[in-house]
């Protein structure tokens, strides 16, 4: 079989076929009268080998390695040849991340583009100053797409970083909380907090919502930074996790002051009292515990927190005993 029909054949120009011949990839096996080349039935089987191979990234070296070297393994190279590709898909993925995110911002021209793929390179340096301070330009009339902050904040392990970020998403990026919403269901436990505490910063009713359902999460501390969030809003359904939280010793501090906040508010003491007194009556906490609630109820008003209190000054434990009755006094001298 002559050249021009094996290309017409095989789909192999002719050129590419007499460049195979030069590095020694296909050798036709014979040649006519003529002096033209010849190709058999097994030149041609090689030719769709070395297309195969070429098909799944390997070289043209390699290729021949893989053809003609009787000791070659293709363990390694395909090994290799998956990093390669995954290196590619991952560098593509990123392309087409930064441009839907330029999509997003809405550029009105060339110098609007500019400055946006600015941030987003900024965004990704490796100096936590320079995100920062792209965190901080973003809040500040610069063209932004929105989700890319989103990204920036949920994988920022840098406190000062991570403050920014918050900042610049709180200050009015609509559509920014149902985006953080999503972070509450990442596998990963760090993602997840810093998807509650970004939407902790935002005040808008957006936030609320995400934060209500936040207070069933499964973990632990999304529903304490959702009940403390909730809480300095002044809404009552934090409650429940707020005396968890003091029960278990996380954030304990920070849930009684929220409990007394709350109880500040008209007609809202007596039911937070309730809540306390009623882990007390389950008999499940410990001396620790009860010590926790007696603290809790200090600056809880009412006539439930007294009887509570009273009761907890006669407790067996002599720790919880003193505190409440210290507690108690403390009251008093208030009230005189």
């Amino acid at each position: 079989m002559l050249i021009g029909e094996v290309a017409r054949r095989s789909g192999v120009s002719a050129r590419m076929l007499r460049h195979y011949e030069s590095l020694g990839l296909v050798r036709p096996t014979g040649r006519t009268d003529g002096g033209y080349r010849e190709y058999a039935d097994e030149d041609i089987r090689r030719i769709f080998h070395i297309e195969s191979l070429r098909s799944l990234g390997l070289s043209l070296r390699e290729v021949g390695r893989a053809l003609d070297d009787p000791g070659f393994t293709p363990s390694e190279l395909v090994d290799d040849l998956i990093r390669q590709a995954r290196e590619r898909v991952a560098a593509e993925t990123e392309l087409l991340t930064r441009l839907h995110r330029i999509g997003a911002a809405e550029p009105a021209d060339w110098e609007d583009v500019l400055r946006t793929v600015a941030l987003l390179q900024a965004l990704h340096s490796k100096s936590a100053r320079t995100r920062q301070r792209a965190a901080l330009s973003s809040a500040d009339g610069e063209p932004v797409a929105l989700e890319a902050l989103v990204e920036a904040v949920l994988r920022e392990s840098d406190p000062i970083v991570a403050g920014a970020l918050r900042w610049a998403l709180a200050r009015g990026a609509e559509g920014a909380a149902a985006l953080l919403a999503e972070g509450l269901a990442s596998p990963s436990a760090e993602v997840r907090e810093r998807a509650v505490r970004s939407l902790a910063e935002i005040p808008d009713e957006e936030a609320t919502a995400p934060l209500r359902e936040a207070l069933a999460h499964p973990d632990a501390v999304v529903r304490g930074h959702a009940a403390l969030a909730l809480g300095a809003r002044g809404l009552a359904e934090a409650v429940p996790v707020l005396i968890d939280m003091i029960v278990e010793e996380t954030n304990d501090v920070d849930a009684a002051d929220a409990l007394s906040a709350l109880a500040g508010r008209p007609g809202s003491a007596d039911g937070i009292a309730a809540g306390l007194v009623d882990r007390l009556a389950h008999g499940t906490a410990g001396a620790p515990a009860r010590r926790r609630l007696a603290q809790a109820l200090t600056d809880i008003p009412g006539a439930t927190a007294a009887r509570a209190l009273a009761e907890l000054a006669r407790d067996e434990d002599r720790s919880v005993a003193l505190t409440a009755a210290y507690i108690v006094e403390l009251r008093e001298g208030r009230e005189r």
